[in-house]
């Protein structure tokens, strides 16, 4: 009897420590996007074209958790950072960077890159911007079907191999209205319907492929983001057109609203077209809204579209000297701040939005659940 309890306990251990193991667990992942989910390749392709150093070369860039700059823009730890942790897979590497092995996943994103590719802008008169290093969306699956051989070979092997990856599919549109001045908003209204087509068509493909589970970032309330209100205020456009609740512009967040009102309806229609795949929304508008109409809820301060890293002005933020500048401050606890510098968010708004991505409630449905059934 006396060595029969120790065999019990030990027995009982032993099983409960096997329903510890997550049963959600992905083998990889792979991540397109921009800034909000950039790890180094825009860094990578800087040098590459000889170019001044990235804002996030330098500190304060990464300074909470990397304690060094970590070439993502924040102050630590990404959407895709959380995700790796909770999956028990090592941060994503920068693509670009081709450095190592690939077969636990790779990030496609670069800050800066769109959903639509740069010459529809200038075709359509929308905006000056040139994109010279040929980021888009498009450009990033490009870079998947590269990297593909040296993950597998045959259609049932890649099949197999996809199917136990979480791919993550934006955010990426943000900087499609972020570019455009607030005159040809409606134009942009109308061709939010071409973003949500382009951005399905890359799920369509990644499905084709073999991928089973896919997360669609939706946008975010773009008229909350401090760099859009400090521009927008030069204009001294009336009362009006900002939101009386959170301070923010009111048709920028209408359009935000448009635009994931058609990407969720895309989302259904290929659930429909994939039954077998988890495709999941995930809500990127409420919970960063929620941050603004209720900061100190989640232990932010009282003025939520005031900038951690910036200088001067209403929202601590100056087109001229950005974060990482000389001369621009730092606030003391970025924990207790939603943006970063005017664009991009902290590693405390970022690690809320993941966890309820991941078990809710701003998820359909939560990614641990998707995989769990």
């Amino acid at each position: 009897m006396k060595h029969t309890i120790p065999f019990i306990l030990s027995l009982f251990l032993f099983l409960l420590s096997i329903q510890l193991i997550p049963s959600h667990a992905f083998d990889s992942i792979f991540s397109f996007g921009d800034s909000y989910t950039d790890t180094g390749n825009l860094n990578v392709l800087a040098k590459k074209l000889k170019s001044s150093p990235m804002p996030s070369d330098n500190l304060p860039y990464g300074q909470t958790f990397f304690r060094r700059p970590s070439h993502r823009f924040s102050d630590g730890r990404l959407i895709v950072d959380f995700f790796a942790e909770e999956f028990g897979l090592p941060y994503l590497k920068p693509y670009l960077g081709k450095n190592g092995s690939f077969r636990q996943g790779a990030n496609f994103a670069v800050e800066g890159a769109t959903a639509l590719d740069p010459t529809f802008f200038k075709e359509h008169n929308l905006t000056s911007y040139e994109d010279p290093l040929s980021t888009s969306l498009s450009s990033q699956l490009q870079w998947f079907k590269e990297l593909k051989p040296s993950l597998c070979q045959t259609t049932k092997e890649c099949r197999d191999y996809f199917s136990r990856s979480l791919f993550i599919v934006g955010h990426i549109e943000g900087r499609d209205y972020v570019l455009v001045p607030s005159s040809k908003l409606p134009m942009m209204v109308s061709y939010a319907a071409k973003i949500i087509q382009i951005i399905a068509g890359i799920i369509k493909e990644l499905l084709d492929q073999g991928a089973q589970t896919v997360v669609v970032p939706g946008n975010m309330p773009i008229g909350c983001l401090p760099a859009k209100l400090d521009v927008f205020d030069l204009f001294a456009y009336d009362k009006s057109s900002y939101d009386p609740k959170t301070g923010c512009i009111e048709r920028y967040n209408t359009l935000s609203r448009h635009h994931n009102y058609l990407l969720l309806k895309a989302v259904k229609e290929l659930r429909v077209n994939y039954p077998q795949a988890k495709i999941i929304y995930a809500d990127f508008y409420e919970p960063v809204l929620n941050f603004v109409r209720f900061p100190q809820r989640y232990g932010f301060i009282s003025k939520p579209l005031v900038v951690c890293c910036g200088k001067g002005g209403k929202y601590n933020y100056s087109l001229i000297e950005t974060c990482s500048s000389p001369n621009v401050t730092v606030c003391k606890n970025p924990s207790t701040y939603l943006n970063w510098d005017g664009l991009s968010l902290t590693e405390a708004a970022y690690r809320y939005i993941a966890n309820s991505w991941l078990k809710g409630p701003y998820a359909d449905p939560p990614i641990v659940d998707a995989h769990k059934n």
